[in-house]
């Protein structure tokens, strides 16, 4: 008798072995149909022993309840007595609802749990065959694969087989009903099949004995005509054939549905025939193929149908397989399938996911994979469909490190062993990691983790994706390591051919001069080579991610000659976590920003600083600059430390550019490219007018000391007033003066001319540095006027003489440097010109679009193509100004927004105003955005300014990878630039040239 109050000694017991509802359970065991079993302690050890007691007893009373009157003893007496059927139907209804369903619909089923011959712990093709040999339609097929699932999921969850020999038994039993579904497909179409050969190739998981509880069966149908029958109508004999076999398998009846059948891994995937003959398929793979579909002919193997023609099929593909590292795109295809796909998960799901996420399965499977391509084809002990079998293969050759290799295969087994369990509760393809507590208790309690079955279940599932992540990029270039730094005898190493091979498949163009780097980095016993041999593998990937592999090595072994004995330069790139990354984007991504590393490297500190890249504003570089002048002891010495400042900021500008471009691993690439384009102009204009102050300061110093005999200011012109500079842009400006009280004009004049003439000559002073250039060619009366006027020799050319074109380049016009009250009223002075009251006469607007047609006729380089010329180009840079400036001189009197030298801050206020609906406006930004990128990128990949997209390939990649666009898919980026400024430029028509 139970106390009130108190829990009877039943439920006590139930929670001891781990039910989570033992009431419900208390309830369940006094149901009269338990009656026999109720008292046995036996039994409630064995329930506790499942995945999930509650599902296993809720599993066990259906199925009690189930059995006709006449077998429920014989039922219960064999669950009592027999220890090895009690331990794996518990363990079936424990892990798997819809097992235990099955089991409740076909109640006799329990009995091919009863007895395990020999030969049982183990079974292949031909014992399943003989399973569902009674099989001869869709329904009861399905019902004999249930039975049959039975047992593997029993030896599954009672440890007698492991995960690798459970995916073996599946791909098994998916043959036997392949061949099953064929026969009841041939039966049903005799008339078919006397008129063909039909041969069923197993691919992926199932081609590769591997096969999960749920998945897709991927298979390629290859047909021939019996002989003396018609070739054409053979094949469509076949096809009805092979659909029907897939509706078979895949359609959902009253026993629900085996699996899907996919055919999409066929030549021309769904878009090609279902079935084609052996000679087609040659001809497609000699001709067509492309790299992905020699990897996914990794796991060919026939396995219902016509094996003859399923044998020739595997031996006539095999060999060209093996070569599918000859290819001329290997290079280009292993990057682009190397960058993950992970955009299609949604977000929310990324984090939970098995196979695709960051270190899921995916990883392990690409990697091994490639390493089979890549030396499968000097070396024919690696050509196993398994991917566990590969790897130990791999390992055994030399091509992985066996320490690596044994982690990964840990890793690989846990994952897919979750994968198994998550699979086999409901049967459902899913490759997501539950979220519900109950969910997850079952799920590590079914791996074997009982204490605290959820903490440890995700502690084990992170440790493991942490190893596939850390060591499936590792993989690759760990051996290069081994191979070249020889420091443990006896050890199996690459050759130096199977290295080159490797660097050759991962896009190095010059692998013997990439071994030679890494031998120089790597070699020896010193901790700093040491630390190379660390970081090598990781910064390799990277490398291999970019355009050009090669120059990113040798400028990390150029960086590392210049740093190696400092003490902070390896442990910045080992302990912070960033540079490292960093340094490899930056490195790999041109010529422009290695350059200027390479002549500084201690800038690579920079890339450790998470504030490092982020841009220093005018006040901050100015203030440096001035006080390295003031220090200096002579013009000379006092340029060259503001023009060291001036590289510093530039590295620092294109680094951050590059990697907010690339992205890294743990921050995706920038979405929004008008901010990188702002941020980049506000940088390089604000590091070029500090540096300009500099220079001003020096030449002053060098003659007069403290002042100058009359005030001076430099006017940026152009992109540089625009705060749009590139990396390779000119300073546009004007030189204004104005004598000091009591100095002579002339006096001041040849002061102010003495110090242009001085600032030009500094600022291109033979130097390692960048030179800044300074074009005066927009003053009054271009290269025939005066260098440098007094501000009322401006006011007496405007007034009497200015053009339009002169008011419109004013539009841009801006103080950089010097005196700032007289820059202020040199604005003041030009206003009216640039935004003239009540707008521009329709003469001037004429006269403006007589000037930009000329231009265009005049100006475009002879043998370019209007359509790719980033500036002077068909909805290029130059249509789209002209045509916001024309705006800001019609309108600019009246509306203050477009007073602004910023061309798409003017085309924004020109929107705001009423003045450019909407989607003409984002036309433009967008074509003005992508040309100036364009631009930038030529700069930072050739070293050398370019309004063009280089036609050297290799070049062009690495602009199309600055811009977005993956290995491969450059044709698009020219396309999209010409769609792109295709429609700016009949936006230019409509509202510049009033089209």
């Amino acid at each position: 008798m139970t106390v009130p109050g108190r829990r009877s000694s039943t439920f006590s017991r139930l929670l001891r072995h781990g039910f989570t509802d033992p009431s419900g359970a208390e309830r369940l065991l006094g149901l009269p149909e338990l009656a026999a079993l109720r008292g046995d302690s036996v039994l409630l050890d064995a329930l506790g022993a499942t995945a999930d007691p509650d599902l296993a007893l809720r599993g066990l009373v259906r199925l009690v309840e189930a059995q006709p009157e006449t077998e429920r003893q014989t039922f219960t007496t064999t669950l009592l007595s027999a220890k090895p059927f009690r331990d794996r139907l518990l363990g079936v209804l424990g892990a798997s609802e819809a097992l235990g369903d099955h089991l409740a619909r076909h109640p006799r089923d329990w009995e091919t749990l009863v007895t395990y011959e020999a030969v049982d712990l183990h079974p292949g093709v031909t014992e399943f065959e003989r399973g569902l040999a009674e099989a001869t339609d869709a329904v009861a097929l399905r019902v004999a694969y249930r039975r049959c699932l039975l047992g593997i999921a029993a030896r599954d969850v009672c440890g007698t087989t492991d995960v690798a020999q459970t995916a073996a038994e599946l791909a098994d039993l998916a043959t036997a009903t392949l061949r099953a579904a064929l026969a009841i497909a041939r039966a049903a179409e005799p008339d078919d099949a006397a008129r063909c050969r039909l041969a069923v190739i197993a691919m992926g998981k199932c081609g590769g004995h591997e096969l999960n509880y749920v998945s897709d069966v991927d298979v390629i149908f290859v047909g021939e005509p019996v002989e003396g029958a018609d070739e054409a109508k053979a094949l469509q004999a076949a096809t009805r054939l092979a659909s029907h076999l897939m509706r078979i398998c895949s359609e959902t009846t009253v026993e629900g549905t085996i699996w899907p059948v996919d055919a999409n891994l066929r030549p021309e995937g769904r878009n090609g025939p279902l079935v084609r003959t052996l000679s087609s398929h040659l001809a497609y793979y000699q001709r067509w193929a492309k790299t992905w579909e020699f990897q996914a002919l990794l796991k060919a193997r026939p396995v219902a149908g016509d094996a003859e023609l399923g044998g020739a099929y595997v031996d006539a593909v095999s060999p060209m397989v093996w070569q599918a590292a000859e290819r001329e795109n290997f290079v280009t295809d292993v990057q682009a399938m190397r960058r993950r796909v992970v955009d299609n998960i949604p977000a929310a799901q990324v984090d939970r996911e098995l196979k695709l996420g960051p270190g899921g399965l995916r990883d392990v499977e690409f990697a091994v994979q490639l390493l089979q391509l890549v030396h499968g084809r000097s070396d024919a002990t690696l050509h196993s469909g398994s991917t566990l079998g590969a790897l130990a293969a791999l390992a055994a050759g030399g091509y992985v490190g066996r320490a690596d290799a044994a982690q990964l295969d840990e890793a690989y087994r846990f994952l897919r062993a979750m994968e198994h369990r998550i699979q086999l509760y409901r049967l459902r393809r899913t490759h997501l990691v539950p979220e519900g507590e109950e969910d997850l208790r079952r799920l590590g309690r079914s791996l074997g983790l009982r204490t605290d079955p959820v903490a440890a279940l995700n502690k084990e599932w992170k440790r493991h994706a942490s190893v596939v992540r850390r060591l499936h990029e590792k993989l690759f270039y760990r051996p290069l390591l081994d191979a070249v730094a020889q420091l443990a005898p006896g050890e199996i190493r690459l050759s130096p051919k199977a290295a080159g091979q490797r660097l050759e498949a991962l896009g190095y163009a010059d692998p013997a001069a990439a071994l030679r780097h890494l031998e120089a980095l790597a070699s020896g016993v010193s901790r700093k080579a040491a630390i190379q041999r660390h970081l090598l593998p990781v910064l390799l990937g990277w490398f291999a991610d970019s355009a050009d592999p090669d120059a990113g090595l040798l400028g990390f072994r150029r960086v590392s000659d210049a740093l190696g004995k400092t003490p902070w330069y390896l442990r910045l790139l080992r302990d912070e976590g960033a540079a490292a990354e960093n340094l490899a984007r930056v490195l790999s991504a041109g010529r422009l920003a290695p350059d200027l590393l390479l002549r500084a490297p201690e800038a690579v500190a920079i890339l450790g600083d998470p504030e490092g890249l982020k841009p220093r504003g005018r006040d901050h570089l100015e203030q440096e600059v001035l006080a390295a002048v003031n220090r200096a002891d002579d013009a000379e010495q006092a340029v060259a430390a503001a023009r060291g400042v001036r590289r510093r900021e530039l590295f620092r500008t294109a680094a951050a550019d590059l990697i907010d471009s690339y992205g890294t691993e743990d921050s995706p690439r920038t979405s929004d490219p008008g901010a990188l384009v702002d941020r980049v102009g506000e940088a390089v204009t604000d590091l070029n007018a500090a540096t300009l102050a500099g220079a001003l300061r020096a030449a002053v110093r060098a003659e007069w000391g403290d002042e100058l005999p009359t005030r001076f200011a430099v006017i940026g012109m152009g992109r540089f007033g625009g705060h749009e500079l590139g990396y390779g842009s000119d300073a546009d400006v004007l030189f204004v003066h104005e004598p000091r009280e009591g100095v002579d004009e002339q006096e001041a004049a040849k002061a102010a001319n003495r110090v242009v003439t001085e600032m030009r000559r500094l600022l291109q002073l033979p130097t390692t540095d960048p030179p800044l250039l300074i074009d005066a060619d927009l003053r009054p009366e271009g290269r025939s006027g005066p260098m440098v006027r007094t501000l009322a020799s401006y006011e007496a050319y405007y007034r009497r003489w200015s053009l339009v074109w002169e008011s419109q380049a004013l539009l841009r016009a801006a103080p950089m440097a010097g005196d700032d009250d007289l820059g202020r009223r040199f604005i003041e002075l030009i206003d009216p010109l640039r935004y003239p009251a009540e707008g521009l006469g329709e003469e001037a607007v004429r006269e403006i679009r007589r000037l930009k047609a000329r231009m265009e006729s005049e100006r475009l380089p002879r043998g370019a193509d209007p359509t790719l010329h980033a500036k002077l180009g068909r909805g290029g840079l130059s249509d789209v100004e002209w045509t916001v400036q024309l705006l800001q001189m019609r309108h600019g009197w009246a509306e203050p927004g477009l007073r602004t030298t910023r061309t798409r801050a003017a085309l924004f206020a020109a929107h705001a105003a009423g003045l450019i609906p909407t989607e003409e406006a984002q036309t433009l930004d967008e074509a003005w955005v992508l040309a100036t990128r364009v631009r930038n990128a030529v700069m930072l990949v050739r070293g050398r300014p370019g309004d063009t997209f280089p036609s050297e390939p290799r070049e062009l990649a690495a602009v199309g990878r600055y811009l977005g666009y993956a290995p491969g898919h450059v044709g698009e980026l020219v396309d999209d630039y010409r769609r792109i400024t295709r429609r700016a430029r009949a936006v230019v028509d409509e509202l510049f040239y009033g089209a």
